[in-house]
């Protein structure tokens, strides 16, 4: 089928929904379901997956505009404290996502092939794996939280004030490692409404202490931005607690029952091989993005405020096609694994062509009105700029991001993590943070350069993606 037949059918997806229809899979999708995805008709399969999915994604990006929502009332400092701490915590982020790669890989084979139990081994030792990796990290990031934020350029008032919150997030990271890796587990077995369900807890529980704590609400205690830290690593752990009491006492794809909690070091290796591209593809992407905030914190508190807060926004409007891209993930998975790689083909291009669609919708929000989303957090006219250069000029790129998302998803959902890395080495080390710092801080063009370096990159991403998926190598992957 050619790419504008695959376009084509995406948009009568999209055209002939009938409402009853619609609402009866929505509620499918919502509740659980057990359906076979390598049988599904695909159009049914990718929205039943993608629904949670996205749903979960949009809970998920909560956490991070509650977070500043609230910090945003303690000043820019607080706020660029925030940043500079998620700006390292990206390498977190990158480990937790790598390793949730490699388990969806081989879970999703696992429960293409019809292995449910082999499916449970591997998901224990993905868990064993991401607490080792964890405890390395949590011990050096909460005992040198202060050095830290020295190295990232804050000032001694920011370091003085703000240290307790890098110490507990880099100390409670754990629940962050386990979130990521326990829902891919879910996500990829097919049961995505778990995997929503337990962000919901997650959120609903931070948004509710995150004021508390912060502002000293009732009897709790004025913690200020340490609270947004504590408040956040609470509802994560009460969260993994969910997740991992559903493993054990669910009736779900996955189980664990006491004969899979053994160490099997062949699956850990295997798990570590496939998550070592997946963790070095996004080291690469989030580490570039530390650069960059250095970058910005030359050009100052007001201008690394409001660069925060659109990113933040932006993260918040771009997770829902994270979802739809881990739909696409699954589906590869399961279909190669059920030995049907034209079908894992066509799910990843109707995939892309409707996420383009509902990232350019999105888009137009952000790029006509920046000033409504920016003027949310600050008043501040210096932050409430500079939030909205930032804010427009990323979302001209968001279609070609739409796209370049499901694409990288694809190649990681059939293990073939390795591809996705080489292209982020290209668009993020060897454009992106040149770029940035020439436009920035060389050609003087200040927050809008850094900008532009950051849409160059995405774009370039994306068609490098298309032009290796349309090469088919990946179909090759054994897991």
């Amino acid at each position: 089928m050619s790419d504008k037949n695959y376009s084509r059918l995406a948009l009568n997806k999209l055209k002939s929904l009938d409402l009853k229809s619609l609402w009866t899979d929505v509620k499918e999708a919502i509740a659980g379901t057990e359906r076979d995805f390598t049988k599904t008709p695909l159009g049914k399969a990718i929205f039943i997956l993608a629904v949670p999915m996205v749903l979960e994604m949009i809970m998920e990006s909560v956490f991070a505009v509650v977070d500043i929502f609230f910090v945003s009332r303690l000043g820019a400092d607080a706020v660029a404290t925030v940043g500079l701490t998620e700006s390292a915590m990206t390498i977190v982020y990158a480990i937790g996502v790598g390793l949730s790669m490699a388990t969806t890989a081989l879970v999703s084979r696992r429960i293409g092939e019809k292995k449910n139990k082999e499916a449970g081994l591997v998901a224990f030792q993905a868990i064993a794996v991401g607490i080792i990796i964890s405890a390395v990290i949590a011990v050096p990031g909460y005992l040198f939280a202060k050095q830290f934020l020295n190295i990232m350029g804050a000032s001694k008032e920011m370091i003085n004030a703000g240290f307790e919150y890098p110490a507990i997030m880099f100390g409670s990271n754990v629940v962050i490692m386990l979130l990521f890796i326990i829902n891919a587990v879910y996500r990829s077995s097919g049961d995505a409404a778990i995997s929503m369900r337990v962000i919901y807890v997650a959120n609903i529980i931070n948004l509710i202490l995150d004021p508390l704590l912060i502002f000293g609400l009732g009897p709790f205690p004025e913690l200020g931005i340490k609270g947004a830290a504590i408040a956040t690593s609470i509802g994560r752990g009460i969260g993994v607690i969910y997740q991992i009491y559903i493993l054990f006492r669910g009736k779900h794809r996955i189980r664990l029952y006491l004969n899979s909690l053994t160490i099997r070091l062949d699956i850990m290796f295997k798990l570590l091989k496939v998550s070592g591209g997946g963790i070095l593809q996004n080291i690469i992407a989030m580490s570039s993005w530390i650069f960059l905030v250095r970058v910005i914190a030359v050009l100052g508190a007001e201008a690394l405020a409001g660069y925060t807060i659109a990113i933040r926004i932006i993260i918040f409007a771009i997770l829902p096609a994270w979802g739809l891209s881990n739909a696409a993930a699954t589906l590869v998975g399961q279909n190669l694994g059920a030995k049907k790689p034209d079908r894992a083909e066509r799910s990843v291009k109707i995939t892309g062509y409707i996420n383009m669609v509902l990232m350019g919708v999105i888009s137009i929000f952000l790029i006509f009105f920046p000033a409504t989303w920016i003027g949310i957090f600050t008043d501040d006219p210096k932050v409430l700029h500079d939030g909205i250069v930032s804010l427009r000029t990323i979302s001209y790129g968001f279609v070609m991001y739409g796209l370049g998302m499901v694409l990288v998803q694809g190649f990681n959902g059939s293990g073939d993590t390795m591809t996705p890395t080489k292209i982020n080495l290209v668009s993020f080390w060897l454009l992106e943070i040149p770029v940035a710092y020439l436009l920035a801080i060389q050609f003087d063009m200040g927050l809008i350069g850094a900008c532009i370096a950051i849409l160059s990159a995405e774009t370039l991403l994306t068609l490098l993606a298309w032009y290796l998926f349309r090469k088919g190598k990946w179909k090759e992957r054994v897991v």
